[in-house]
């Protein structure tokens, strides 16, 4: 049996260390102050969110059903998707790739698609369905793994896929169902913030809105966004599934036409080097020797302190505010923490961070500060539902208040918080690159910089450097779990 007092010090020594190396990064993180008076700012928005305004409702409709189309159809194509990847999930080809292609954020993704096929609504679904697959794949295949085997081995000799369908995916469908379900929230979220690059979901109009000071106008749309994410539940029936994703297929932007022959050079030619495409092995290696000493090494120091001062501050916000979001540790107050909580968790980071970066200036500090509030406030949620699920199997007389809270709920609930927080991880450093499309100096920066000047070569190369850094966090988060006999519950 496991010492619980080694176990636990492991787990604070382990919480010590990635603090430490927070704080480290903060002395590399690019943080400055750029306005010497944001207050005047925040109380405009603060008018603005109390008075939403859009003068034109229908623009408005139209760019939420816009979004609302664009996350299903991905996530119901990404889904099947990824269960096929699931099924040969065993096999090392699939796994890498599975973890490739989830790597690469859907801004970039968009932004990849977006020189090929314009701002049309094939560019939005391979943006979402991609990186999307990528993930189901990985979390099918360990709620598959996770199944008893007896049921499946009373089939004999049955093939793979007949094991997959009258075995594996019956038993294991509720877990399925409900993963895919939270899935789609976070597709609304890719949905919105495509429409930084352009394409017409609310993102779009709120970025349009905050960059003219029309504070009234982007509370219109942020309500709009927040009522879809807070109402998912109660429009969202599987009955009514295939009629949403029919309505879905007509609602889509149109398509405008694509000529093959632009595609075919473009995969071909424009993203490669001049010397890679003339088999020039050395003049390659230079152009990537100044790419990287120019332009990787800079953003993969900012990239990096922020993610993991945002990861500890994601940390320390959610054991702040999970208990008052916990009806077994508040009672009804708790009502109003998981209000914030739902109002938190539904904003994309990229929202978040623009906001921030209107008060504060494009430093890393916005960004730090939106990726910590989402994913505090996403954690903190998960954790107060496993609080309140805990709850039943509590004794009468326990104890109450801030004692209940550090002495029984906090070391039930603190191995379960390292697990979701490593977990999430990755999705920090995700997020992190793609904040420099708000010019903060990530890789998303030099991404976003390399389309502009139609440098695709040098863009398509920082986009590998940005899924091989994801690829290498997630492969240290799932050892650090490992080690520390962390695992992560279901979200």
């Amino acid at each position: 049996m496991r010492d619980t007092r080694s176990t636990g010090a492991g787990l604070r020594t382990l919480s010590l260390w990635f603090a430490l190396v927070a704080i480290i990064a903060l002395f590399f993180a690019d943080i400055f102050l750029y306005q010497p008076d944001p207050w005047i700012e925040l109380s405009r928005i603060g008018t603005g969110m109390v008075t939403p305004y859009w003068p034109d409702v229908s623009e408005l409709a139209i760019s939420a059903l816009h979004t609302i189309s664009f996350a299903l159809l991905g996530v119901a194509v990404s889904a099947c998707l990824g269960v096929l990847l699931a099924m040969w999930f065993h096999r090392r080809v699939v796994r890498v790739f599975s973890a490739v292609i989830r790597s690469v954020h859907e801004i970039f993704w968009g932004l990849l698609f977006m020189q090929v096929f314009g701002l049309s609504a094939l560019t939005g679904l391979l943006a979402i369905i991609i990186p999307f697959s990528g993930i189901f794949a990985k979390v099918f295949a360990d709620i598959f793994h996770q199944q008893p085997a007896t049921a499946v081995n009373t089939m004999g000799q049955a093939d793979r896929l007949s094991r997959f369908i009258y075995g594996w995916i019956p038993q294991a469908w509720p877990a399925l169902s409900s993963y895919v379900r939270y899935r789609f929230e976070c597709a609304l979220r890719s949905s919105a913030i495509l429409g930084f690059i352009g394409l017409p979901t609310l993102g779009f109009h709120l970025e349009t809105a905050f960059r003219q000071g029309d504070y009234s106008e982007a509370a219109a749309v942020f309500w709009v966004f927040l009522l879809i994410i807070g109402t998912v539940r109660f429009w969202l029936y599987k009955r009514f599934l295939p009629f949403y994703l029919l309505a879905a297929i007509f609602l889509l932007p149109e398509m405008p036409p694509v000529n093959a022959s632009f595609i075919w050079q473009f995969f071909t030619q424009d993203l490669w080097p001049v010397p890679f495409q003339q088999g020039d092995l050395s003049g390659t290696l230079s152009w990537c020797g100044r790419v990287v000493s120019d332009e990787v090494i800079p953003a993969l120091i900012q990239t990096i302190a922020i993610t993991q001062a945002a990861l500890v501050l994601s940390g320390v916000l959610a054991l702040m505010w999970y208990p008052f979001a916990s009806r077994w540790l508040v009672g009804r107050f708790s009502l109003i923490g998981r209000f914030k909580l739902l109002v938190l968790r539904s904003i994309p980071e990229l929202m978040l961070a623009y906001l921030f970066m209107l008060l504060f200036g494009p430093s890393a500090l916005p960004a730090i500060f939106a990726l910590a509030l989402h994913n505090g406030g996403l954690i903190a949620f998960l954790l107060a539902n496993h609080s309140e699920d805990a709850a039943d199997n509590q004794r009468i007389d326990s104890a109450s208040g801030v004692v209940r809270y550090f002495y029984q709920d906090l070391p039930q609930r603190y191995p379960a918080f390292l697990a979701l927080l490593f977990y999430r991880w990755e999705v920090i450093m995700r997020e992190s690159a793609i904040m420099g499309v708000l010019g903060i100096a990530t890789l998303g920066f030099f991404i976003d910089s390399a389309f502009e000047e139609i440098r695709f070569d040098k863009a398509f190369f920082l986009i590998l450097v940005a899924a091989m850094l994801n690829v290498v966090v997630d492969s240290v988060s799932r050892r650090v779990r490992r080690a520390a006999g962390l695992t992560t519950p279901r979200m």
